[in-house]
């Protein structure tokens, strides 16, 4: 009795462990989603101060506007290698640091192209988070627990948006024409912070085996962590890796037809998160809500209901992600998703009221924030072999940040009144993310598996062709 006792309160504490551990890990998405749209407040003063717009929308996109995304394309696309190599804890350390000094960099610049290398820098951050983070958080976790626990990730990111939000709000005019300095310099607190944290939680016990072969720490964390047969754990994610190894699957075999059922998975759970529109909304928030008839300032306060909306369906989002599935929560993302777009589309060709326009924008976001922003990043993290998990988040996440880039890149060309292709009115963007969303919600039907409940290595054996 006294031995049932003891483990039911070692599983508790380390319970409670995991649940701390990954949280912090998972901080790294509160920055990255206040870096995200922090820069939404910033976009009309700069184009006052330095006047890019005059000379092109495109070059207002590009040095301004998705420089950061361009930074977290590179940060995604090479952020695999090092998390491999280095451990998770270093490089979650690294982020934390990246953050910091692009929020004081940008903040102290003085012309758009300094401007642009630190919110470069900071895109680095964000892309490697998008890494690092997900996986980190998938190999501490439980199958009952893992989708809850890395989609922390993504409620942090929800929270970042909306503390941007509020932020931009009331520092709007705080420093008169500099306000927009306030609002990206003040990310400095929470990334230092956050970087601190760090220094507190463990590495993963999964790459502690997978790639250093140090069972002795690894048992030791996952003890602390609260599992209840540790030697029969790293049993089993010994075996995965010797499995790994054994069929000589190096970088090089990443893209073999091994993997083609999980690479494709993996792209276009990504491709269609971007073609939703969601980045393009939530970077120009206050843009669309201003065609639409509403006042800057009205503007602003419309974007932080966008930003509460996010955070409360992120909230059911995590409720259902352990208890509904992945599959069906990115189902009932995709009709919403359809039928929101579609009504946006509409409201902006009838000349409907600013109200009406408002509620389908707040139903895209719940539908997001249930579907494709609960299910992303852990369904990436989830799927791919323990031995190439970095590699494959890394894949699926540049992939998202690629087409982020390019949807951040053009749509000033879209939006712009005077130079803009659809001048004042830009339904038919918000017509072709529907039809998008109608290809997605068909992906689904035929093509995703459901994956909750199922440990990391019965899922390697299900997804994984020989």
């Amino acid at each position: 009795m006294q031995t049932i006792a003891s483990n039911e309160t070692q599983a508790a504490k380390g319970g409670h462990n995991i649940f701390g551990i990954s949280l912090i890990a998972a901080l790294a998405g509160f920055i990255f989603g206040f870096d995200t749209v922090v820069i939404s407040g910033a976009n009309e003063p700069i184009k006052a101060i330095w006047h890019t717009t005059e000379v092109s929308p495109l070059f207002h996109g590009l040095f301004i506007m998705s420089m950061a995304l361009w930074g977290t394309v590179v940060g995604s696309i090479f952020g695999g290698r090092p998390t491999d190599k280095y451990g998770r804890k270093k490089i979650l350390l690294w982020i934390g640091v990246f953050f910091s000094i692009s929020a004081l960099g940008s903040a102290f610049a003085q012309d758009p192209y300094t401007f642009s290398f630190f919110r470069f820098i900071g895109g680095l951050g964000i892309g490697v988070s998008s890494v690092a983070a997900p996986t980190y958080v998938s190999e501490i976790s439980t199958p009952a627990t893992r989708g809850r626990l890395v989609a922390m990730y993504q409620f942090n990111i929800v929270f970042g948006i909306l503390i941007a939000f509020l932020s931009n709000y009331f520092l709007q005019g705080v420093g008169g024409a500099n306000d927009w300095r306030w609002m990206l310099g003040v990310m400095a607190v929470p990334s230092l912070l956050y970087t601190v944290m760090v220094f507190s939680i463990p590495e993963s016990p999964r790459w502690l085996i997978s790639v250093k072969k140090d069972t002795s720490s690894a048992k030791q964390i996952l003890i602390k962590l609260g599992i209840s047969n540790p030697d029969e754990e790293i049993a089993n994610i010994s075996a995965s890796a010797s499995h790994e190894e054994h069929a000589g699957h190096n970088s090089k075999g990443f893209f073999s037809s091994k993997y083609k059922t999980i690479l494709w998975l993996a792209f276009f759970v990504a491709f269609f998160n971007q073609w939703s529109g969601i980045n393009f909304i939530l970077y120009y928030a206050p843009e669309i809500l201003g065609k639409a008839g509403l006042a800057a300032k009205d503007s602003l306060g419309n974007s932080i209901l966008i930003g509460a909306t996010n955070l409360i369906f992120t909230f059911v989002g995590l409720y259902l992600i352990d208890k509904a599935g992945r599959k069906t929560l990115l189902l009932i993302g995709s009709i919403g998703y359809i039928i929101s777009l579609a009504m946006v589309a509409w409201a902006f060709y009838s000349g409907a009221g600013a109200g009406f326009l408002l509620f389908f924008l707040l139903l895209f976001i719940a539908s997001h924030a249930v579907g494709q922003g609960a299910v992303i990043w852990v369904f990436i993290s989830e799927i791919f072999p323990n031995k190439v998990r970095a590699t494959g988040q890394s894949f699926g996440a540049s992939v998202h940040w690629v087409f982020a880039a390019i949807i951040t890149l053009i749509t000033p060309s879209f939006l712009d009144k005077e130079k803009g292709f659809f001048g004042e009115n830009p339904w038919p963007i918000f017509a072709f993310f529907a039809f998008m969303m109608v290809l997605q919600l068909i992906w689904v039907l035929t093509k995703v598996p459901e994956t909750k409940g199922v440990s990391l290595e019965e899922l390697e054996k299900k997804l994984v062709k020989e």
